[in-house]
């Protein structure tokens, strides 16, 4: 099956389970979901895999075992690249992400060494520029209030050690391009973009034991 988009009935779909999450709606749409949302991302990611590696499907059930939200099903498809990167389907539209979501302590370790040297700090400076400027947002993900221990206040990139994850994302809203083999260049320009933040996060980082 070639990839040739999301029909409309996957935003549907997702409107509706984010109206009625529960496994009566689930069980009743289950077939447009195989169907609509499953099967295109499953060709797209087919698709991706000679330059971007194996994907990770993500299963459509929440873990509430330790969750006061009992909903059962995630709101949105998501797949994770071996190479880098993130896929994500919704109500909302299509979104693609790439860095380190949440770092481990010996990631943030060597994170904050890498970003307070002068040399590697400026480097990922410029990478970050360039991606905004390009129109790809960076985000500091989950970041400290305050200077990490050992870090001065006024350090000139504090703003970049305060963060616990550094990722590069990017949303498009539901347009008649999502329905068509169109989405498909939208993802790989992103993850080409940003491929130099990802690599910056490689090679002076590490990824973690769950890939990221």
């Amino acid at each position: 099956m070639a990839f040739s988009g999301w029909p409309d009935r996957a935003f549907v779909f997702y409107e509706g389970l984010e109206a009625d999450n529960s496994k009566e709606y689930w069980n009743a749409h289950r077939a447009v979901y195989d169907a609509d949302v499953l099967a295109p991302m499953e060709a797209l990611l087919s698709e991706l895999q000679p330059e971007f590696g194996d994907a990770r499907l993500f299963r459509p059930y929440r873990d509430i075992r330790f969750s006061k939200d009992k909903s059962p099903y995630k709101t949105a498809i998501g797949a994770g690249l071996e190479r880098g990167g993130y896929v994500h389907l919704s109500a909302d539209g299509l979104a693609a992400g790439l860095g380190y979501h949440h770092m481990e302590p010996g990631q943030l370790e060597r994170y904050r060494g890498a970003v307070a040297e002068d040399v590697s700090g400026e480097e990922l400076r410029r990478i970050i520029d360039r991606l905004e400027a390009a129109g790809v947002d960076v985000v500091g993900e989950d970041p400290l209030k305050t200077a990490p221990r050992g870090y001065a206040k006024d350090h000139p990139r504090i703003d970049l050690l305060r963060n616990k994850g550094l990722i590069a994302w990017r949303e498009w809203p539901v347009e008649p391009w999502l329905h068509t083999a169109r989405a498909k260049p939208r993802i790989v320009e992103f993850l080409r973009a940003a491929e130099p933040l990802q690599a910056w996060l490689d090679d002076r980082v590490g990824r973690g034991e769950h890939g990221s």
